[in-house]
């Protein structure tokens, strides 16, 4: 009532508003102001009609509420009928248990109660189907269960199961009960019913009217000679269904396929009678008055008797009511018979006549390899033929010379003579031959992919069938134009000719030679292919490693072409010498050079092909491939580069021949064990059969020198006398009998003299130990280890205490630490107390020997936590990436050489720009002050171990050192340029302090990048008279400024400070002395630009003044914003360039600044003319006059219960219905 009326004063308010808004800025009305019953007047009071009160509500009142999806039963079954009677112990027994089982299975909420006289309520909620499952189970399972029988006729038990049982389980989810009835087998008619009282009544009920109702229905048969079915039934069952409809009936005819007499109808009893009176009556009739003839029509056309579905014979049925007799299909008789009244036979033979005639059967000759001519491609040709005919029928049979039509006679004549004019067409245009060609040389004449026969094929226009393989046949038929076809022939036989004269020949070509052969993308086999364009090269798949190669093709030509890659080959055999030079991995990359110069200039000068290992893999090994000479050549170009970059030591050792096997030892193993014992030096013996007795040993010059002294002292063994022996021992057992450092083996050694090489890694035996030395040294040695290895298999368990505190630690990364000291102490089993426990015991199990060193090693850890502190080391987040390393190999590497932990922030992903500060009281201006001195969070890295090494690995991740600011844009260089250089080349970040801060440069890196090497390395001083010829040194050359910065006390002085190798050195100070001597001759000069032509000047990205920078050889520098003369302009170079420099310079200004004045000149005309902007008055706002809030304080407040105060709104009105429904609100 109240919304249509609040909607109206909306509508009056917003439209007496208008008027004051729209005329508060009049100048002459800006004294006019509207009292408030102007601005807002009374609403009228509006009398509703009886009539609109009284609107009927329409059709939604009648609408039905929707129900809900969800409904609640609840049961009650009494104590004596309760099957678990548990009052002591309720909700815990099988009675809840069954409840949730059910709920589980229903997915129906059940709630139990018990009444006062132990009585149980059960409340089910859910949807209907699932609360009358509950139900079911709850009677079944919570109530006691009785049984009754009901006996019905036995034809009565499928109405009471109905279709698929559903009825069945209808009625047992209706009653809940279970419901048995007996098998169709079973003679018994009793149908048991199980469940309670109550529901077993229902049930019965329920069966015995179904029953009842089906006592009612009645079933009768009667047999009807099948001849006179059709009269029965009716055209198109026209009678049948008009008797089924009229009697409620169901008649049953038998199909006219099925040789059955019998009807069946059934029914109420009485329209079943009504329904059988009748037919009987229609037979009768039928049978007195109809009469039979018998006509010859040929089996063929019988089909178009009957008609598709037998519609033919039902149209005449309608027509004529006589029925037609067809003989079965599987029968040989030719007699249609007629059964009609003898009036009608006439007219129905006539029909029959007529069907039988208006289709016909026709056949045409034509050669059957024109028959895929005659169809088209896709069959195109023989589609605009049936398209215009599509009731015929044209079937071409396979190998046959004939085209079968069957059809309306009259379209199949016309699809006749299409046809053959078709035929005729072809014959007269297109001929066909056949050649013999041996089968073996089909697959030839195919070609790869059907290259050749295609060809052949699009260039005569003719179609050419190569027999498969399968059908073994050498006849080869070409249909077509016939010029086409003897040109096709004349090929094809000249091709056989040809294969018949080729030659095939097999050359052995190492298959790893295969991929060299053919080149990438097959570039070089083409090659060959286009130099022996007559021979085919068969390469086999790579998959198969098979060395044959097959050449097929003319005698001649075949030979050339062996000829030409036997000589292939045996160049590849040449330039396939290997040679593996052993380069220390830390200068691999010097090797490679930057951007792989350094490796790609030697392999362009030797001709050889360099592989160096992957960077993540331990291999020291760089193999050169390629002819001998260039791979030495290659090797002593490698070896020089080390030899420079590092103080490493070449000696040569004369051993003899004859003991270079046995001191290199099975696979390497002994000369193996040397090299890494004397920290990884590099031993070189000749090649076999070289007759030298020179061994080279190069490495750092004590590691050389202690490797010298072995292998001299092993040749000297085994020179001697040489006795070897062989012991075998658990895997995990061989770091325990090494020892920390090589301690434990490193005693053996010298108690013994013998020497004892373990497996390594790539050995297939891991349990055998090699003991090599005298007799009498092999067995003290083999002794002493054969009781270290039965300490280790004796095996005890012991107890340490370990804070729990600390047992994180050990536990944590999937027990990482642990894992460590089981492979470290012959794989000890160290057991932790559960997590939660507070127990500090741990056991440890494994040899005794090992249990004592791995407890030792345990609290050696534990100290290392107790005095575990943590530091925090400050880089910018953006250098974090380049800190770690690839994959964090250089993390990994200081963790690792300080025994701490290294812990890296969380990577801020794709940062979004900063909120903006909402301002807050005590804030100046709205501005937010942020402690610089604070670092961010990300920023933060954490290192934890003890004290010492905690800063000694924070020193290897840092270096800050100083350098005057004045420097820091000398030492960046010209965009970057030197700085990139160094970071680059010596692998560390440098960051520079943002402007007005500390004279604190940082580099990243670790500790030996950031390090110059000291051997060998010299430092040469070079005077320079002015610090500031720095400035004009460092952008010439990006490389220099490796030389003239010392990091340890980078400062640009009159001294510059060069430091390197002699060589490199002595080459830096001459180029330096060179710039140095052409800058003292350089001047500068001022000259004055007006600074509104400075940026046509500089260009886009500094484009220009670069180029004139380059053209006249001098530096320009422009005035930075907000410099005292914006005009100042300095050029600095030769004084012949400088004065050519300023006269450009001076030129370009004076051409920019005519188009500056004119672009000045057009924007003051296009400009709107300026005027002063007029003071506006302040706006009043809205006002009226007698406003409620004007009135004076001591007014009377307005009395709620008076109507003059607050006037009523009127008669109630009643809601108006709408076609859309009620309001909702």
């Amino acid at each position: 009532m109240s919304f249509s009326w609040l909607h109206y004063e909306f509508r009056t308010l917003s439209d007496c508003l208008v008027w004051p808004v729209a005329n508060v800025g009049s100048e002459d009305e800006t004294d006019v102001v509207p009292t408030y019953k102007e601005a807002f007047p009374p609403l009228p009071e509006k009398v509703v009609s009886v009539e609109a009160a009284n609107e009927p509500a329409g059709a939604w009142t009648k609408i039905r509420p929707l129900k809900s999806s969800l409904i609640t039963q609840v049961f009650h079954v009494p104590l004596e009928e309760r099957k678990y009677k548990e009052m002591n112990q309720f909700g815990e027994g099988e009675q809840a248990k069954i409840c949730l089982d059910i709920m589980q299975k229903t997915g129906a909420h059940l709630e139990l109660s018990l009444a006062k006289d132990q009585g149980l309520s059960i409340m089910v909620s859910g949807k209907l189907e699932a609360v009358m499952k509950a139900r079911k189970e709850i009677v079944a399972k919570l109530q006691t269960q009785a049984s009754a029988t009901v006996a019905i006729p036995k034809e009565h038990h499928r109405f009471v199961i109905g279709k698929n049982g559903e009825k069945l389980q209808e009625l047992e989810l209706k009653t809940a009960t279970k419901i048995q009835i007996p098998r169709p087998d079973d003679p018994s008619n009793q149908i048991k019913i199980t469940g309670t009282k109550e529901g077993i009544e229902k049930a019965r009920h329920e069966i015995l009217l179904i029953s009842a109702e089906q006592d009612k229905r009645a079933v009768e048969r009667i047999n009807i000679e099948k001849v006179y079915h059709p009269f029965i039934a009716g055209a198109f069952n026209k009678v049948s269904g008009e008797m089924m409809q009229e009697t409620g009936t169901r008649i049953n005819i038998p199909p006219p396929s099925v040789n059955k007499n019998e009807i069946v109808i059934t029914g109420e009893k009485e329209q079943v009678a009504q329904a059988v009176t009748r037919i009987k009556r229609i037979y009768e009739e039928k049978k007195k008055k109809t009469t039979t003839i018998a006509v010859e029509v040929k089996k063929s056309q019988h089909k178009y008797v009957i008609g598709p579905k037998g519609n033919s014979l039902q149209e005449i049925l309608e027509r004529t009511g006589v029925s037609v007799e067809i003989p079965p299909s599987d029968s040989n008789s030719e007699t249609v018979i007629l059964r009609g009244e003898p009036d009608k036979l006439g007219q129905a033979l006539t029909e029959v006549y007529a069907k039988a005639n208006s289709f016909t059967v026709a056949t045409l000759t034509a050669p059957a390899w024109l028959h895929r001519f005659i169809i088209g491609k896709k069959g195109q040709t023989l589609s605009r033929i049936t398209q215009q005919t599509p009731k015929v029928h044209i079937e071409f049979t396979d190998g046959e010379d004939r085209i079968s039509m069957e059809g309306p006679t009259k379209e199949v004549k016309q699809v006749q003579e299409q046809i053959q004019l078709i035929v005729e067409d072809l014959v007269n245009r297109m001929d066909y031959t056949e050649i013999t060609i041996d089968p073996k040389f089909h697959r030839h004449l195919i070609g790869k992919s059907g290259t050749n026969i295609n060809r052949i094929k699009e260039l005569y226009k003719v179609s050419v069938r190569i027999p498969p393989d399968n059908e073994k046949s050498n006849l080869i038929r070409i249909e077509g134009d016939p010029q086409g076809v003897r040109s096709a022939k004349k090929e094809l036989l000249e091709l056989a000719s040809r294969m018949e004269n080729e030659r095939t020949k097999d050359l052995i070509i190492e298959h790893r030679f295969h991929r060299t052969i053919i080149g990438q993308k097959g570039e070089k086999v083409k090659e060959i292919r286009d130099k022996f364009p007559e021979v085919i090269i068969n390469f086999p798949d790579p998959a198969q490693k098979n060395d044959v190669v097959q050449l097929r093709g003319p005698k001649n030509e075949v030979e050339k072409c062996a000829k030409f890659l036997q000589k292939v080959v045996a160049e590849l055999v040449e330039n396939s010498f290997s040679v593996s030079v052993p380069i220390f991995k830390q200068f691999h990359k010097n090797i490679i050079g930057k951007g792989g110069a350094n490796i790609k200039k030697i392999r362009e000068e030797t001709l050889t092909r360099i592989d160096l290992p992957a960077e993540n893999s331990n291999s020291e090994m760089i193999v050169i491939t390629g002819k001998k000479a260039n791979c030495e050549l290659a090797r002593n170009r490698i070896l020089s580069i080390q030899k420079e970059l590092a103080n490493i030591t070449e000696v040569e050792v004369c051993i003899p021949a004859k003991l270079h096997n046995s001191l290199i030892g099975a696979k390497g193993r002994f000369v193996r064990s040397i090299m890494e014992e004397c920290g990884g030096v590099h031993i070189h013996f000749p090649t076999e059969g070289s007759g030298s007795d020179t061994v080279t040993i190069r490495g750092h010059t004590e590691e050389v020198d202690k490797a010298k002294k072995q292998l001299l002292h092993l040749a000297e063994e085994k020179q001697i006398k040489s006795f070897t022996a062989e012991l075998r021992a658990k895997p995990e057992y061989h770091k325990f009998l090494i020892g920390r450092g090589g301690a434990n083996i490193r005693k053996v050694r010298d108690n013994t003299g013998a020497r004892i090489i373990f497996p390594t890694a790539d050995d297939q035996d891991q349990e055998l130990i090699t003991i090599v030395g005298t007799e009498e040294a092999v067995k003290d040695a083999q002794r002493e280890l054969e009781i270290l290895i039965k300490n280790l298999d004796n095996v005890i368990e012991d107890v340490m205490t370990v804070d729990p505190k600390h047992h994180r630690h050990f536990v944590a990364r999937r027990g990482q630490v642990l894992r460590d000291v089981a492979d470290e102490y012959g794989g000890v089993m160290v057991s932790f107390p559960r997590t939660g426990t507070q127990s500090d015991r741990v056991t440890l199990k494994g040899a005794k020997d090992c249990v004592e060193a791995a407890k030792k090693r345990m609290q050696e850890i534990i100290e290392d936590l107790e005095a575990q502190v943590t530091i925090e080391c400050v880089i910018n987040q953006r250098f974090h990436r380049m800190v770690m390393g690839a994959k964090g190999l250089k993390v990994q590497q200081i963790t690792k050489d300080h025994l701490v932990q290294i812990k890296f922030p969380e990577r801020e992903e794709n940062p979004g720009p900063e909120l903006q500060h909402v301002h807050e009281n005590g804030e100046t201006n709205g501005e937010v002050k942020v402690d610089p001195t604070v670092p961010k969070k990300n920023d933060i890295i954490i290192i934890s171990g003890r004290k010492e090494r905690c800063e000694a690995a924070r020193d290897a991740l840092l270096l800050t050192i100083s350098v005057d600011p004045k420097y820091h844009p000398k030492i960046i260089g010209r965009k970057g340029a030197v700085i990139t250089q160094i970071r680059i080349d010596h692998d560390v970040n440098i960051q520079f302090p943002d402007k007005n801060d500390e004279n604190q440069v940082g580099i990243w890196g670790c500790s030996h990048t950031l390090l110059p090497e000291q051997s060998q390395s010299v430092k040469l001083e070079a005077s320079v008279d002015d610090g500031n010829w720095g400035r004009a040194l460092l952008p010439s050359s990006a490389i220099l400024i490796l030389l003239f910065f010392k990091l340890t006390d980078f400062c640009l002085q009159d001294q510059i400070t060069i430091t390197g190798y002699e060589k490199n050195t002595e080459t830096a100070k001459e180029a330096i002395m060179k710039i140095v001597t052409e800058l003292e001759d350089m001047v500068s000069e001022d000259i004055t630009l007006s600074h509104r032509v400075h940026a046509r000047i500089i260009g886009a990205r500094g484009k220009a003044i670069r180029k004139i920078m380059e053209d006249f050889k001098v530096d320009i520098r422009f005035p930075q914003s907000g410099a005292e003369d914006p005009d100042r302009v300095t050029v600095t170079g030769l004084p012949e360039n400088v004065d050519e420099a300023i006269d450009h310079l001076l030129n370009l200004e004076e051409e920019y600044m005519s188009d500056v004045v004119e672009n000045e000149a057009m924007q003051a005309y296009m400009k709107p003319a300026s005027r002063m902007d007029e003071p506006k008055a302040p706006s009043k706002g809205f006002m009226v006059r007698d406003a409620p809030w004007t009135s004076s304080s001591t007014e009377k407040a307005p009395d709620v219960s008076s109507s003059e105060d607050f006037p009523s709104f009127g008669a109630p009105v009643a809601p108006k219905t709408s076609p859309w429904g009620p309001k909702r609100f």
